[in-house]
């Protein structure tokens, strides 16, 4: 699982900690994320799904419960292609070893950090895998539009439609066809503090936002800043500063508004654009907010986005707005706990009419071919049962399977996580500069707010970017 951004800065041992924490978010140069509905399984009813073709076998033992998915002959093996790579995909392959055991599939598994490449190749060459896992949703309708993957059965449908809320089932359904289920999640909507430190000051975890901006004033006014940011990462600088944007819209305007701007529905200076981005820089370009124990305003654009919440550990900084991966950038000797050093909490509410926004990102499994076998491991990785083996095999695996025990995420950042992900009031979306055409996701969304923290206005920010979208 990759996390450009993330990984363009950092070092490769904070790298693979990241990866190790499920920090899942990649670029592509597909546009469209589909949109969801208010039912309960996200817009799709599985009529149109095939009829399994697995053969339920009688097993005993420790392999009893594995008999849903068949019994099959030595030799059985099932290809599956992923960007992730050693050492998460050794959890992974690690994670179904039982599976394999029980049912007689081997799974041929490989990563390639070029997936997205990679795979285009491949499907354009005849050569395309069983299964593969998508880093998201927006190339799941790549490949189902152009008629390469093969709609998942009633099974793998009804398996999801029990584990995963209808946001999710959404996402893995473009034009109202389910065709890969959600596999791991990672959650953004946090910000990051010191319990300690707020419990000395009598400082109480906000709410809502208007709770959080009276405690930023009230912090200004004991003569401190409340927040430290950072935006760079190398060639990726600024996508921290598109994440504010994506998290205020969702909160200000919901998730079909969000929905619309993502895909270039409403233009990217459209009127409720602009709202967005004066109130993120309320926070981002108030000097009396920002940038505490580092500098000023500007400085925001020169701090390295890994090391922006590390005043907090010394008590300079009290609040920093970043992922749960984030955990991964803290220095030893401090613990995260509820109670602890630091810790999160959920990035609040800006209205009550939208449920509870929560952005991140995730995986899904998709498939090529149709054969028994190929549908019975994508029926177990769509289960509660297989949820529960890869999050043991190591912690820093978060799911938004809602089936899955909760015990098992041991992390306490990543049970926060997993929470949110599975709260039935969430409202999910993936993040949107993922979903946007590459030349303005991952460039001028990029570069443009860079400018903005750097004092460029809210307008011509907005106007470059929209003159940027292709045609």
């Amino acid at each position: 699982m990759r996390f450009r951004r993330a990984t363009a800065l950092i070092t490769l041992a904070t790298a693979a900690t990241l990866v190790a924490a499920g920090c899942s978010s990649s670029k592509s140069n597909n546009s469209g994320t589909p949109g969801t509905t208010s039912s309960s399984s996200g817009g799709v009813d599985g009529s149109q799904q095939p009829a399994t073709k697995i053969k339920p076998a009688t097993l005993s033992g420790d392999c009893a419960p594995f008999g849903k998915y068949g019994s099959y002959p030595a030799g059985t093996t099932v290809t599956m292609y992923a960007s992730i790579t050693d050492p998460e995909g050794g959890f992974l392959k690690d994670s179904w070893k039982q599976f394999e055991k029980c049912t007689g599939i081997t799974i041929s598994y490989t990563g390639d950090k070029e997936f997205e490449t990679a795979i285009k190749t491949k499907v354009e060459g005849g050569n395309a895998p069983d299964i593969a896992i998508f880093p998201q949703p927006g190339l799941v309708k790549t490949y189902a539009e152009a008629g390469k993957l093969k709609p998942a059965s009633q099974a793998v449908f009804a398996e999801t439609k029990a584990n995963w809320n209808a946001d999710w089932v959404s996402y893995g359904s473009p034009d109202g066809v389910f065709f890969a289920a959600p596999m791991g999640a990672n959650a953004k909507s946090l910000v990051w503090y010191s319990p300690k430190a707020f419990k000395k000051a009598g400082y109480a975890v906000p709410t809502t936002w208007d709770e959080m901006i009276a405690l930023s004033d009230k912090i200004v006014a004991s003569g401190q800043k409340p927040w430290c940011a950072g935006i760079e990462s190398g060639t990726a600088t600024g996508w921290v500063a598109t994440d504010w944007m994506e998290e205020v819209m969702l909160r200000m305007y919901g998730p079909d508004v969000y929905d619309q701007w993502v895909q270039h529905k409403i233009p990217f200076n459209d009127q409720k654009v602009q709202d967005v981005i004066a109130k993120v820089g309320t926070i981002l370009k108030n000097p009396k907010y920002v940038n505490a124990g580092i500098g000023d305003v500007k400085s925001i654009a020169t701090t390295a986005f890994a090391k922006a919440g590390l005043p907090i550990e010394k008590g300079k900084c009290w609040m920093h707005q970043q992922a749960s991966f984030y955990g991964a950038n803290w220095d030893k000797g401090y613990t995260v706990a509820p109670d602890g050093d630091l810790f999160a909490f959920y990035e609040p509410t800006i209205s009550d009419k939208f449920g509870k926004p929560v952005e991140g990102g995730g995986e899904f499994v998709g498939a090529f071919t149709d054969k028994a076998e190929v549908e019975a491991t994508q029926l177990y990785l769509a289960s509660a049962e297989w949820g529960s083996s890869r999050a043991k095999v190591h912690p820093g695996w978060v799911s938004a399977n809602k089936n899955v025990n909760p015990s098992v995420f041991t992390d306490p950042v990543d049970a926060l996580s997993v929470k949110l992900l599975t709260d039935p009031q969430a409202t999910f979306r993936f993040d949107g500069s993922d979903a946007m055409p590459s030349s303005v996701g991952a460039g001028t969304f990029w570069t443009q707010m860079t400018a903005w923290i750097q004092g460029q206005s809210d307008k011509a920010t907005l106007d470059a970017i929209e003159k940027s979208w292709p045609q």
